[in-house]
């Protein structure tokens, strides 16, 4: 499925900002680069009206009555972020009917919708980032701020973009900031390392413009979420999920989202040759298990020597004399979701994929068995 494009964003990438974390927010509009210069695969991006809109979301979705199905497969994690709860005492009559007005319409007509999965909201999503570097978005007093949005969700957000910017957008922006000050210089480190080496295990190649990430304090249920037609990511700042290292797992996880076609659909060939029916999450653990598989070697302590034995590894630079490192488990281990319901298949990726990512196997052969065995 394809979705309209718009024009090019309006705003400039955040990048890294190191050097003005504590800064004035009126200065980071005039940021074009940062202290390290552009990222390399990656456009890292601590937009407003993306923030103002996901926040809208989760106040409606936890309004929701618990009896909700969707809400119970589909658990909150425990966010670190400040919500409009915790500056309720801060707000006057005027901004907590703006602010409420805004959820109500959110729980009305979004809540019961999956950001992921609805075309609407992939959408509103995909053209509140390009209009990131406006403060309005009718056009009113710029036109070039035009939105193009629907006028009733264009007046919901313009009003409750005041309450947000007044009491929440400070804190957001600065955990946001946060996070790409840590994940920032391991993407220039290892970045291209690790996109050449991912593209080449499904067979394709890396998207030649970097990728779009909207950093926010929340994404959705899951932690972050990417969609295709434009390829553009979504990632929490403030899920535990998504923190220290694995920040840097999560980022290839979601772009691999974009390259891994290839092998969904070889999946699929297999399967209906084989008389198969095909197994409905395979192709999202073989990502998980592939993007952990290429991570550890560049966040694992491993010495050149050691990583010039591996082939086609990714080595990264020996720990400092004295300083030792925690072994990187990578996010599906770590979150236990081999343990809900996809044991069977990381026995499989283990024994037939894994061979494919040491050289010792072809990719058609390592598909062939993994289907088979199912």
């Amino acid at each position: 499925m394809r979705f309209p494009m718009r024009p090019a964003s309006i705003g400039k990438p955040l990048f890294f900002l190191a050097l003005t974390l504590l800064a004035p927010l009126g200065l980071f509009a005039q940021q074009s680069s940062s202290a390290y210069g552009p990222l390399p695969v990656f456009e890292l991006h601590s937009g407003f009206w993306i923030n103002l809109h996901h926040t809208l979301y989760y106040e409606a979705k936890k309004r929701e009555p618990p009896a909700n199905a969707q809400q119970k497969n589909n658990p909150f994690p425990q966010l670190k972020m400040k919500t409009m709860g915790d500056a309720s005492s801060a707000l006057s009559p005027a901004e907590r009917q703006s602010w409420d007005s805004a959820v109500a319409y959110y729980a009305a007509n979004y809540a019961d919708k999956d950001l992921l999965f609805n075309t609407d909201l992939m959408l509103l999503k995909n053209q509140l980032g390009d209009f990131e570097g406006c403060d309005e978005l009718s056009g009113q007093r710029k036109k070039t701020c035009d939105a193009g949005l629907p006028p009733k969700i264009t007046q919901v957000l313009e009003a409750a973009a005041a309450v947000y910017r007044t009491h929440l957008w400070a804190d957001h922006d600065r955990a946001n900031r946060r996070w790409i000050a840590r994940v920032a210089p391991l993407v220039e480190e290892q970045g291209v390392g690790i996109s050449e080496r991912l593209a080449d295990i499904y067979q394709t190649k890396w998207p030649r413009e970097k990728i779009r990430v909207d950093v926010s304090a929340y994404a959705n249920w899951a932690g972050a979420y990417t969609t295709l037609d434009p390829l553009r990511v979504t990632i929490s700042s403030t899920d535990p999920r998504n923190q220290g290292d694995g920040a840097l797992e999560v980022l290839f996880h979601e772009a691999s989202h974009g390259i891994a076609e290839v092998v969904q659909q070889a999946i699929i060939r297999e399967c209906r040759q084989r008389g198969k029916a095909i197994p409905r999450d395979l192709w999202h653990a073989l990502i998980f298990y592939t993007t952990g598989e290429v991570i550890k070697p560049v966040l694992n302590p491993v010495s050149k020597e050691s990583a010039d034995k591996q082939e086609g590894g990714i080595s990264s630079p020996d720990p400092s004399p004295g300083v030792a490192r925690d072994t990187y488990i990578p996010y599906a281990v770590r979150e236990g979701l081999y343990q809900r319901g996809w044991d069977d298949y990381l026995q499989l990726l283990t024994r037939f994929w894994q061979p494919y990512l040491e050289s010792k196997a072809t990719f058609d052969d390592a598909i062939a068995h993994i289907v088979s065995a199912l």
